[in-house]
């Protein structure tokens, strides 16, 4: 099959790998027909993300099952499917709990000695507490809201809930790449009264307005009582806790890059600031945020301003590196 993967900085390549096979009687193999290109995946091209040359890369992706193995049971061959952007076995005290993130059987699409998202097909371990059918006469124009799902929506809903946003609150959101944009379209799902987005770029704070922004700002403002940072990066994690009222709290998404990622401690201790999140447990908000995308009362495809297809994926990560695309789908 074909899969894309990573040679070096800058050097994302298309090539022929081995297919996915069933090696475990809970696994999977799902045959991909959208899949995306995620922010975080930016770090890796510009070789910030150390990855090994040739390693698979992709981590968003919804397909059909193919083969299961003898203990799986949730899915059949045919089931029109979704993956969180990390597999996890379900039963655990972790997955018990909803921390599914940190489950000791768990795993990374794309990691070394797996297959990545952006390919023709991905073996899926612990298919049973991985996957989330779909409806098999899923319309074709919910099939973008709902790869949402696999990982920027359900991140966004992580930060908003980490930061405890609430019915009539006011919510700041730090970021404005896809993730930061889904954290917009949380906060309004949950409730705020107000939301500020913090960002410069004209195309993508329409999309926040889209969403339920009720004021764009370029900058630091006043504080509010909850804050979304979607970067990580210094700079985005002390904006963030710079503006959040004293008693308030930061949700922080934003894969960390450099140093203490702009973490005053003294000051939050000081101001009664809470810092929560981290990797979002997006298998545990699949279920509520998909009957919400299939009751027509959630919508996040705007953040999807490229489809490509397989053979176009260097060029999706060029234009999303350029800042010429939001975010790229990928489509088989």
């Amino acid at each position: 099959m074909r899969a894309t993967v990573i040679r070096g900085p800058q050097d994302i390549r298309v090539e022929e790998v081995p297919d996915p096979a069933l090696r475990h009687p809970g696994d999977a193999v799902v045959r991909v027909t959208h899949a995306c290109i995620c922010g975080s995946d930016l770090w890796a091209y510009r070789g910030v993300a150390a990855r090994e040359p040739g390693q698979r890369i992709g981590h968003e992706f919804m397909g059909v099952v193919e083969a299961v193995g003898a203990e799986v049971a949730s899915v059949a061959p045919g089931d029109r499917v979704i993956a969180p952007f990390v597999w996890s076995d379900g039963v655990c005290g972790y997955c018990t709990e909803g921390l599914f993130t940190s489950c000791p059987h768990g795993g990374f699409w794309g990691q070394p000695g797996s297959d990545g998202g952006q390919g023709e097909a991905v073996r899926v371990p612990f298919a049973d507490g991985t996957l989330v059918r779909l409806p098999a006469d899923l319309p074709a124009e919910l099939e973008a809201p709902v790869l949402s799902l696999a990982d920027v929506m359900g991140t966004g809903h992580h930060a908003a809930v980490a930061a405890g946003v609430r019915r009539g609150g006011t919510v700041a959101v730090v970021g404005d790449g896809a993730v930061g944009l889904c954290g917009v379209l949380a906060a309004k799902r949950l409730g705020a009264e107000r939301i500020v987005m913090l960002g410069r770029h004209e195309d993508r704070t329409a999309i926040a307005r889209k969403f339920g922004a009720t004021d764009v700002v370029p900058e630091r403002g006043e504080g509010v009582q909850a804050v979304l940072e979607a970067v990580g990066t210094e700079d985005a994690m002390r904006t963030a806790i710079s503006i959040t009222r004293d008693g308030g709290a930061v949700g922080y998404v934003g894969v960390p890059h450099g140093g203490s990622a702009g973490v005053d401690i003294r000051q939050m201790f000081d101001r009664n600031i809470t810092l929560g999140g981290g990797v979002a447990p997006v298998r545990a908000y699949l279920p509520e945020l998909l009957a919400d995308v299939l009751a027509g009362e959630l919508d996040p495809s705007p953040v999807f301003d490229l489809v490509i297809g397989l053979d176009q994926v260097p060029d999706g990560y060029a234009a999303m590196d350029e800042r010429r695309a939001l975010k790229a789908m990928i489509t088989f």
